[in-house]
């Protein structure tokens, strides 16, 4: 690969997913590039450019998708989903008594481990009459097909997974496990970028935006938490990775002191986007080799 192919990945994949590669970087496009570019009959990235370059469509969404992991497990860093379940939950579950209904967004969910550990959550402490939506997006329509089944392998039900909770949501088919009905209706599937408006989806009690915004420069993840503000109730919250954080990036959420990680809107609203509009899809987190 060219220093020339390079910059032009670069800066295409930082305007078409937000994902902000260093010069560092390039054993990465080419370790998950040249595989793509065999598949499609090329010689290599050099090929690859030209063809997206020569206006295919399908060459570029596969490339922004290759350069997007899926990093993902069961109650993955297992803090948040301890904080949902003994803290954050039964406080919403008092405040929203009279209208008996919770909203949460997963900004990044990949296979889906996220959305259905919190679905579990919600499944049991959840009380009668009560409703529950989970809305879960992310860039790549091939892992959201994957989610939508909610069809895992031996290993992915081992990582983080309690033995308990195997027994009681999932069923064992053949090599594989599917999570049961009830618990995958629980939760919405759609494909969205974080880079585009958002607002259509409502208002959230409860997001979870782990790890998706670090590789991001500090104006696009600032726009990005002022859009999620918007979306936010009022005395919800957003949890974040345990590496990201909103402190020196905006003050449209500050941090609570009692949960580490989790941050809540502050009072004033903040201004309107200033990035532009840029290409449509769902987001998911992005994790660097």
């Amino acid at each position: 690969m060219t220093p020339f192919d390079y910059d032009y990945l670069r800066k295409l994949l930082k305007e078409r997913s937000g994902l902000l590669l260093t010069a560092d970087k390039q054993y990465l496009i080419e370790s998950r590039l040249l595989p793509l570019a065999r598949r499609a009959g090329l010689a290599g990235i050099g090929d690859l450019v030209q063809a997206i370059r020569n206006g295919s469509d399908a060459i570029l969404v596969e490339v922004v998708e290759a350069m997007t992991t899926n990093e993902t497990f069961f109650f993955r860093d297992k803090i948040p989903f301890d904080h949902v379940r003994h803290t954050v939950l039964p406080e919403l579950l008092r405040a929203r008594e009279s209208r008996r209904s919770l909203r949460i967004w997963c900004a990044a969910a990949s296979t889906g481990q996220e959305p259905y550990s919190l679905a579990m959550i919600l499944k049991d402490m959840l009380p009668a009459g009560w409703r529950a939506e989970i809305v879960a997006t992310d860039l790549s329509n091939e892992v959201l097909e994957k989610a939508r089944t909610g069809v895992y392998s031996q290993f992915e039900v081992q990582r983080g997974l309690p033995i308990q909770l195997l027994m009681k949501h999932f069923t064992q088919l053949g090599d594989v496990w599917q999570l049961n009905p009830d618990i995958r209706a629980m939760v919405q599937y759609r494909q969205l970028n974080l880079l585009h408006d958002f607002a259509h989806l409502g208002k959230f009690d409860i997001i979870f935006c782990r790890n998706v915004l670090i590789y991001f420069d500090q104006a696009t993840k600032a726009d990005v938490f002022g859009r999620m503000q918007r979306v936010s109730e009022a005395d919800g919250c957003l949890f974040l990775g345990a590496a990201e954080t909103v402190v020196g990036l905006t003050d449209a959420y500050r941090a609570r002191p009692d949960l580490r990680g989790v941050y809540v809107p502050n009072g004033a609203r903040p201004a309107l986007s200033l990035v532009p509009p840029m290409m449509a899809g769902v987001h998911r987190g992005v994790a660097m080799g």
